[in-house]
């Protein structure tokens, strides 16, 4: 059974954002403005890529999504840091609708799709429990029975933490939020025209059956002024986290404090994102 992951790195689709623009030209000169990138680059460097380096079960691949023109500095910066972690492919594509873009993605990377396959998506800023992967396939393997009938399902792990990084460090709440692409993954039977792509997240349940894990703690979502869902991301207080907390981020996400503190230090970096 394969499992696929996929991520866009400031592709410039067309749509696909809160933020609207009037030309694929005005998006790409937001998506790549030095400040922004430093800001995208420091999450992603912080929080998603090392989750997803330290999987415990290395049976998966990750796409990465990007832009054919990225800026080639920026590319070289996502490259070398990507190095090393053979998981990863980032595949190039021209603007196009963000979700036919993930979808041609995920499709090519399944080429003849002739085995059952898990997929998820995972947002530039936000990890996952180094058990995910792991825990998906555990999932699917004790669910056959149930599912003999069923084209899908989606599996769902809702408990979490809501975090924000800076040069202090890392603040964050305990939260539980339904149907957040952090925290999904879905079963697709070998030759399905559809992917995780084609359904939005948050109504996953409305299209499948759906098996709900409140535990463990199975993401780290982060806050901070470039969310683009940022008007409708809500959370309560957020505070810095305890040394129960901090050992929990290394050993469960792979996400050191002492890490993060040196990436959020970068004088490049915006202050007051958090």
């Amino acid at each position: 059974m394969r499992v696929i992951g996929i991520c866009r790195f400031s592709y410039p689709a067309l749509g696909g954002f809160k933020r609207m623009h009037d030309s694929v030209e005005d998006r790409e000169a937001y998506l790549y403005a030095p400040d922004r990138m430093a800001l995208r680059f420091a999450h992603f460097e912080a929080l998603t890529l090392p989750s997803i380096k330290a999987q415990k079960d290395p049976r998966f691949t990750f796409i990465i999504l990007i832009g054919e023109s990225l800026p080639k500095v920026y590319g070289d910066r996502l490259r070398d840091l990507c190095a090393g972690i053979p998981q990863i492919k980032i595949v190039a594509m021209e603007p196009m609708k963000h979700r036919l873009a993930m979808q041609i993605a995920i499709k090519e990377e399944l080429g003849e799709d002739t085995e059952e396959n898990i997929q998820f998506r995972l947002d530039d800023d936000d990890a996952v429990n180094i058990n995910f992967v792991r825990s998906t396939r555990w999932f699917a393997r004790h669910t056959e029975p149930m599912r003999k009938r069923w084209k899908n399902m989606a599996f769902e792990y809702n408990t979490g933490y809501s975090v924000s990084l800076s040069p202090d460090g890392i603040k964050a709440e305990e939260i539980q939020s339904p149907f957040w692409a952090c925290g999904l993954a879905v079963l697709f039977r070998p030759g399905d025209r559809k992917t995780v792509m084609n359904y939005a997240h948050h109504k996953l349940h409305t299209h499948m059956p759906t098996m709900i894990n409140p535990h463990p703690h199975m993401y780290l979502r982060a806050k901070h002024d470039d969310n683009d869902s940022a008007a409708a991301y809500k959370t309560g207080v957020l505070t810095p986290i305890t040394d129960a907390q901090r050992a929990y981020f290394r050993d469960k996400f792979n996400v050191d404090e002492a890490h993060v503190k040196r990436v959020f230090s970068d004088p490049a970096l915006p202050r007051d994102t958090a």
